[in-house]
């Protein structure tokens, strides 16, 4: 009996524990979410009244742009000085139209907008007088132009006067504005606070009075947990080291190519330079050359040069160059490719999503080769999108100290057997390609000891993942 009544007590301190921290922490969520709202509706306010403060600047550069115009043009007789000035025409008015919207519900703000409104108009009254007449003086800074300059400037004083009340009585209601916030905020954070406290005193009662009982469960569900962070940085580490491997085995595979590729060159370059001294010798030895042999010989000399073109290509693709180093931006980089290939995007109407990270650091590269790399791929994607249908995304970021590039393509993709070929010389499923661009671009990144990795799926598009050191690889 005595144990059953201890049963039923205990549970009752554990339910009235639990219970009452939850009403509390209800209660702190409530008036949390009712402060919030009234702490953004404050908020709003301040942010009202900074865009007041602001539009009121724009206005008065506006102003002075249009008066820093025309003195230009009094003072040097070109007309392009009054560009300023008709640009200011139209950006007055809207900045004006703002103010009077923004300012609807301020009686005394709205009075100063309509004085505001009329020095405006005699100040830009004054200026065109000034444009017009000025010319029609045959260029003459007559009293006449003087006079009005002097009257311009009273209307400027008085428009600056009226913009310096405008502004005060902004700024005080920025203050009081800020004030208000400022105290609703500290009112908030001391109601969170109070209610965390006492919530925490009902939370610590009920843990303590279940930690025998759950102290078997924690330290199994930690071991779980454990054992799961083991399991899935295994499972990084092994991903890692095969994104390695395949890169490596990328490399390896590229150096390789690279030497077949020389020692082609080499033994076909031999023989086709003896054919072409032997076809020499024919041609001198030749009295007389007729229609017959002249075509034979043209097309010997144009197929042992387009031989050599292709030698000279492979080799261009699989060199390691020499390369001249210099700090640029990722993003302008990308940019200049885009403006390259910009005839190919506008004629297939390929819509350009750019999402450049703007707080990665610049990168030490041969400009020129990684602009060739990127426009390589960016034309690839094109071609591979259906035209009018295309959406070109771009994404740059920093991660694990490199510079990293994404370029997706929303087109056709490639299976499984064309992703392992496609940076293989001569491969393409081009009609009119030589299977060269891929290759060289490979090229390119592995020069500047980069990594460039392909995914894509039939029907899915294709993506590219270049990645550079922030620091210059040399």
């Amino acid at each position: 009996m005595i144990k059953t009544f201890k049963q039923l007590a205990f549970e009752f301190r554990l339910k009235a524990g639990y219970t009452a921290a939850f009403v509390l922490l209800l209660i702190s969520y409530l008036l949390t979410l009712f402060a919030n709202s009234q702490l953004i509706k404050r908020t709003a306010l301040v942010n009202h009244t900074n865009n007041v403060i602001k539009n009121l600047e724009g206005l008065n550069s506006g102003i002075k742009d249009a008066e820093t115009g025309t003195r230009g043009f009094v003072i040097t007789k070109d007309s392009n000085f009054l560009l300023p000035y008709n640009n200011s025409i139209a950006e007055v008015d809207t900045l004006f139209s703002k103010l009077k919207l923004a300012t609807r519900d301020n009686i005394e703000q709205q009075e100063n907008l309509v004085k505001l409104r009329l020095f405006i108009k005699k100040k830009y009254d004054k200026l065109e007088y000034a444009i017009k007449f000025f010319p029609k003086n045959d260029f003459i800074l007559s009293d006449t132009l003087l006079k009005i300059s002097r009257q311009g400037k009273q209307m400027m004083d008085s428009i600056q006067s009226t913009m310096d009340v405008m502004r005060k009585n902004e700024e005080n209601l920025l203050a009081s504005r800020t004030k208000d916030v400022d105290a609703r905020y500290r009112a908030l954070n001391s109601i969170i606070v109070t209610s965390l406290i006492l919530a925490l005193v009902f939370a610590v009662f009920g843990f303590y009075t279940y930690r025998r009982e759950y102290t078997a469960r924690l330290e199994s569900d930690k071991t779980v947990d454990t054992f799961q962070k083991e399991l899935q940085q295994r499972i990084v580490e092994l991903d890692r080291a095969n994104k390695e491997l395949v890169l490596m085995k990328r490399s390896e595979k590229f150096a390789a190519t690279g030497r077949i590729a020389r020692t082609i060159a080499h033994e076909v370059r031999n023989p086709l330079t003896n054919i072409d001294l032997a076809v020499s010798q024919i041609k001198n030895d030749l009295i007389t050359e007729d229609e017959t042999s002249t075509m034979l010989f043209e097309m010997i000399d144009r197929n042992s040069k387009r031989i050599n073109q292709l030698i000279s290509e492979l080799l261009s693709a699989t060199r390691f160059a020499e390369l001249s180093y210099a700090s640029v931006s990722i993003n302008t980089l990308l940019d200049e490719a885009l403006n390259l290939a910009k005839d190919r995007i506008e004629l297939n109407h390929v819509k350009v999503e750019k999402k450049y990270s703007t707080d990665i650091c610049d990168i030490s590269v041969d400009t020129e080769k990684v602009k060739i790399a990127f426009l390589n791929i960016i034309v690839n994607a094109v071609e591979a999108m259906e035209a009018g249908r295309g959406v070109l995304q771009i994404l740059t970021r920093g991660e694990d100290n490199k510079c990293v590039v994404e370029i997706v393509d929303n087109g056709y993709g490639m299976t499984e057997e064309q992703l392992n070929n496609l940076f293989e010389p001569y491969f393409t499923t081009k009609t009119n390609g030589n299977g060269l661009g891929l290759t060289n671009t490979q090229n390119i990144i592995l020069n500047h000891r980069g990594a460039i990795s392909v995914s894509s799926k039939p029907g899915e598009g294709t993506t590219f993942i270049i990645k550079f050191d922030f620091t210059n690889p040399v």
